[in-house]
């Protein structure tokens, strides 16, 4: 993909939010078509939260938390949930979106992203030892 503007700032977007380690370990594939695919998911997605607006980084955590949760997709929920404080997030606003998540998108969705949740800050607390 061209290095555009726009792409490098979700470039930096997505290093900030969701760290150098896990951004160079998706990125490094040796594959063309793998490259491709992270500078297309980087200038969609990331693309979304560069562009300004009057969402926060914050604003915009929690919502892909609320989205990814209500479609099942925990790989992608456990990955932002990790990564939210570097947006702004405190641990008592993800505890209250569990609560949104339950209501708006059904206590089996709600359950698995409050298990998510749980092995996240487990895994936090176990790195700070």
């Amino acid at each position: 993909m061209e290095e555009t503007d726009p792409l490098r700032a979700a470039r930096e977007m997505r290093r900030a939010v969701l760290g150098d380690a896990y951004v160079d370990g998706v990125t490094a594939d040796p594959d063309q078509a793998g490259r491709d695919f992270q500078d297309f998911i980087t200038a969609m997605a990331w693309g979304a939260w560069a562009r300004g607006g009057p969402l926060t980084p914050r604003d915009r955590s929690l919502l892909v938390m609320a989205m990814t949760a209500a479609l099942g997709r925990m790989e992608e929920f456990r990955l932002h949930a990790s990564s939210s404080h570097r947006a702004g997030v405190t641990d008592a606003e993800v505890d209250e979106l569990l609560f949104q998540i339950a209501a708006y998108a059904g206590a089996p969705a709600g359950v698995s992203a409050k298990r998510t949740i749980k092995a996240v800050r487990e895994a936090r607390e176990e790195a700070r030892r």
